[in-house]
């Protein structure tokens, strides 16, 4: 280590730039101007360098299309995140909500483009993240009367909204 690395301190969120080193004492300075000495195993040397050669894919998949009987009458989503892509495990939980609130929401613009009656939503009972999303969702909707399921809270795994002409 050297005086001008960027180094950051072992399991503590405080990294700055080294002013000096004495022996296998390292003094740096934060970004708030303080200086802090700590014992060379305590650092690592930030270098995003590292990450120059690292290429980072994106990747594209296909999602599932449920399928209606009829489409002027009734619809039926399934939000479970199994029914709408391919390969679940690869995403993380930010990915899922994310994905199952855009799926949410294209599908309520098709049924109000296509002039639905009704949608059934289900999204499971679990522990109420995706329930309290789609919750969410329609509150904020116009013309459309859903079953609010506040005294039975997690009681039911599905919502049935109806849209108004």
């Amino acid at each position: 280590m050297k005086i001008g690395d960027r180094v950051s301190v072992i399991d503590q969120n405080l990294k700055g730039t080294i002013t000096s080193v004495k022996g296998s004492q390292v003094f740096f300075r934060d970004e708030h101007g303080f200086v802090h000495q700590y014992d060379v195993r305590q650092l690592l040397i930030v270098d995003p360098s590292i990450y120059d050669e690292v290429k980072t894919i994106q990747r594209k998949e296909k999602t599932k299309t449920p399928i209606s009987k009829n489409k002027n009458l009734h619809r039926a989503l399934d939000l479970h995140f199994e029914q709408l892509v391919e390969t679940p495990e690869l995403y993380s939980a930010a990915e899922r909500i994310a994905i199952q609130r855009e799926k949410l929401v294209q599908t309520v613009e098709d049924c109000r483009k296509n002039k639905v009656r009704k949608l059934e939503i289900i999204h499971g009972i679990g522990d109420g993240v995706l329930q309290k999303m789609v919750h969410d969702y329609l509150e904020a909707q116009t013309h459309i009367e859903f079953e609010d399921h506040d005294f039975f809270f997690h009681s039911t795994g599905s919502v049935t909204v109806f849209f108004h002409k």
